[in-house]
């Protein structure tokens, strides 16, 4: 097997593994309340214990894999991960009461997914180049997106046997993530010497100074879309078993939905924007007022499967969003710098993920359409911003558009030379002038003084 289908092999299932932190745990969250007697917020607070200390170490976690390799990072960070989940699955077997231990593997598991999927991504960018490097980035978006999906139902199936299964799942699922990457993906050797962290801060600082003024919305939007997303469905996953009975398998696949819809949304998205900035701004600018839309019309829908249909709408949002804020992060960057942009972005947007069931909670205290509507207007506010502010330039991707302006010039002046060949390309104006002139005069003059002045100058060299 070529090396390049090992590297791909150990990399694809780690977006995965960062994926099933939260979205497996979903399904199961009405269960951990009852059999623990948490308060709501307590129980989301185990979403976002896991959210915040990702948020706040994948920073750092870009900076380590610079400076002493990615591979190393990543196979710690999986090792870490299957610990949280293991103690997290321990406290609940043992201890009457495991609610704070399980909060502990909850911080660790945060910890070790900061160094999972962020960092695989850029692991994908030393080892491919070219089209090798789209379809690996191609391939590791499958797989998140899968993960997406699948999560619910695992999670539901694995409530099955125990409510407490879901963390014990973990180090398997590290376990054999781990030696998949560890045996089959070699790393380069990097010749590029790391930046210190003051150089590295400095960087950074630059890059905002420079891009601040539609880099910073662009950070807020993708939070607010995972914030609202993940919110939702803490709210949904509570809605169907407390209210409508709906548990098991049944609540994942309902829950799966607006993940697929998501999901499949983003590939789409990902297949019409290409490079074409202009059209990515359009699609944030749409997926926010849909977002908007879908939440206003969620407060008047009392209904469990309507309200399902009507979250479609802002899950066909979030999946025109997502995709493009990530084309225009990394292509309006300069490539020296887009490990740490790229990490920081996944790191804010963690902070949504965080701050997602919590404020939904407090929110929902209050009323329903409280709720709805105070989403709703702030998915509106941010759609108005990126009207006016979410506007990167082309331009400022020197060495990209450079290479990219190289390779479409090569590739134009190879059709345009097999198309003369059989016939079937237009001639310049130039070309038809020339033609003429030779037809007319038996010459063109400016051929003519064309050769004098190459012949003069050859001369003078000489």
């Amino acid at each position: 097997m070529a090396q390049n289908a090992k590297n791909l092999i150990g990399l694809t299932g780690i977006p995965l593994v960062m994926v099933l932190g939260n979205s497996m745990l979903i399904p199961v969250l009405p269960t951990m309340k009852n059999k623990m007697q948490l308060t709501s917020l307590q129980t989301s607070l185990l979403i976002t214990a896991f959210s915040i200390a990702a948020g706040i170490v994948i920073p750092l976690a870009g900076y380590l894999s610079d400076r002493f390799g990615r591979k190393i990072v990543i196979l710690f960070s999986l090792a870490l991960y299957g610990v949280g989940g293991l103690l997290a699955g321990l406290a609940a077997m043992w201890l009457d009461q495991p609610y704070m231990l399980i909060m502990g593997g909850r911080v660790l598991q945060g910890i070790g997914a900061a160094g999972t999927a962020p960092i695989a991504m850029a692991l994908v960018g030393d080892l491919f180049e070219g089209a090798s490097e789209s379809k690996a980035l191609g391939l590791m978006e499958t797989s998140n997106g899968l993960g997406k999906v699948l999560s619910p139902i695992f999670g539901s199936l694995l409530a099955l046997i125990s409510w407490y299964m879901v963390f014990l799942a973990f180090p398997i699922i590290c376990g054999a993530v781990f030696v998949l990457f560890l045996f089959l993906t070699k790393e380069k050797k990097q010749e590029r010497k790391p930046l210190v962290i003051k150089q590295y801060l400095h960087r950074i600082g630059e890059v905002f100074k420079q891009h601040g003024k539609w880099l910073i919305p662009a950070f807020f939007i993708g939070s607010i879309c995972l914030f609202t997303l993940f919110g939702v469905l803490f709210y949904l996953s509570d809605l169907l078993e407390e209210k409508y009975k709906i548990d098991g398998v049944i609540k994942g696949g309902f829950l799966a939905i607006p993940l697929l819809v998501m999901s499949i949304a983003a590939y789409l998205t990902g297949v019409v924007i290409r490079k074409k900035l202009g059209l990515m701004r359009l699609f944030v600018i749409i997926g926010m007022f849909l977002l908007s839309a879908s939440y206003i019309l969620a407060s008047f829908v009392k209904g469990a499967y309507v309200l399902i249909g009507i979250l479609i709408i802002g899950s066909i949002g979030t999946g025109m969003i997502l995709p493009c804020l990530n084309s225009m992060i990394v292509g309006a960057v300069q490539k020296a710098e887009r490990g740490m942009i790229t990490s920081l972005y996944s790191g804010v947007r963690f902070m949504g993920v965080a701050v997602g069931p919590p404020v939904f909670t407090w929110l929902l205290g209050i009323s329903r359409n409280v709720m709805f509507f105070s989403i709703a207007g702030l998915s509106l506010v941010f759609g108005v911003v990126a009207i006016f502010l979410l506007k990167p330039k082309q331009a400022e991707q020197t060495g990209q558009s450079t290479e990219q302006d190289a390779a479409k010039e090569q590739e134009t002046k190879a059709w345009r030379q097999i198309s003369e060949v059989l016939g079937i390309e237009p001639e310049t104006e130039q070309e038809k002038r020339r033609a003429n002139a030779l037809k007319k005069y038996g010459l063109d003059v400016n051929d003519l003084f064309s050769r004098l002045l190459s012949g003069k100058k050859e001369k003078e060299k000489n």
